[in-house]
């Protein structure tokens, strides 16, 4: 047992800032860290996105200067999210050789090396002109299984243009075990799936929406993407479907809505644990800071913090490279 007060005093080892780092329980890395980058096609400048202070559609000049900047500054990884000068039904943009993500992937590659890990999201929202996560059957349902071969077709034409780690954010049933055949059939058996496991149904991606330009125009995401009431257990059992097929590593999202569940994938499983820190979480903060509600920088350290104390071992944040200048290596 413990001494009781007088004699013992907690704040002993909060007094002082060295005092404070030494005991630190929670500790985040340069390395921890993936940042989320759009690339559109066609523009000639980076656009900005209004919802998204300090975030910008790249072109395929400036999507090389943002990940030698991420490099540079220790991030751990850079995630593609491409946006298509031409959309059609079946996103056929997602796997063209020659298409957005393709292209930027040579040239991010061409830039860093293996400075850092260059993965890309793997769905069809950006390409569709309908902005839903897969093919229509002709009553307007996705369709699951059709979706999947577009799926599998997508990772594999990243894998050939080099992207290092595959990840599959649509929800669709089977995504991973359809993309893993996929891949290993096709020559990349050592590429790496990181699954979009846990993605739940949230009024924080509309930001996001914005800057990849895939608002559903119909409808919404909630027949595919999970109820953020639903059942007890659900999470891990996406999660652990995920993993008998074949995922290397899998995420949560959003994060910090999601503690909860964000801290019972990591007791459960023995992969790495991601959570993204999304759109409207970055928002909010961006959006209080500017009225000067909040001190912006702490406010983005403590929020990190939190989700990396409730289990993530990666963190995807808009944040990234900020956030990586100034923590220690």
């Amino acid at each position: 047992m413990s001494a009781e007060f007088p004699v013992a005093r907690p704040r002993r080892l909060r007094r002082t800032a060295p005092l404070r780092r030494m005991v630190a329980g929670t500790r985040l890395h340069p390395g921890d860290l993936i940042l989320p980058v759009f690339v559109k096609e066609g523009i000639a400048e980076p656009n900005p996105v209004g919802s998204m202070p300090g975030v910008v559609q790249h072109t395929l000049d400036s999507v090389r200067k943002a990940a030698h900047d991420a490099a540079e500054a220790g991030v751990g990884g850079l995630i593609l999210f491409g946006i298509p000068a031409v959309k059609d039904g079946r996103g056929s943009g997602a796997d063209d050789p020659e298409g957005i993500v393709q292209r930027a992937l040579g040239d991010v590659l061409a830039e860093v090396g293996d400075a850092l890990v260059v993965m890309t999201d793997t769905c069809l929202d950006e390409f569709t002109d309908h902005g839903h996560c897969g093919i229509l059957t002709p009553d307007g349902e996705v369709d699951n299984d059709a979706t999947l071969e577009r799926y599998a077709s997508a990772a594999v034409s990243q894998a050939r243009a080099g992207s290092q780690m595959i990840a599959p954010s649509g929800m669709m049933d089977g995504q991973v075990a359809a993309i893993r055949d996929a891949l290993d059939s096709a020559g990349f058996a050592q590429v790496p799936i990181m699954g979009y496991s846990v993605k739940y149904a949230s009024g924080f991606y509309g930001p996001f929406r914005e800057a990849a330009e895939c608002a559903p125009q119909f409808g919404d995401r909630s027949s595919y993407q999970q109820d953020p009431a639903g059942p007890i257990g659900e999470a891990l059992r996406e999660v652990r479907l995920d993993l008998a097929e074949g995922a290397d590593a899998v995420m949560v999202k959003p994060a910090l809505a999601y503690l909860d569940i964000l801290r019972q994938i990591r007791d459960a499983v023995d992969v790495p644990v991601a959570a993204y820190q999304v759109s409207g979480e970055y928002a909010m903060v961006e959006a209080a800071a500017a009225n000067g509600w909040i001190d912006r920088e702490r406010v983005i350290m403590e929020t990190l913090t939190a989700i990396r104390r409730a289990g993530a071992d990666l963190i995807l944040t808009y944040w990234a490279t900020e956030v990586a200048r100034r923590l220690p290596v």
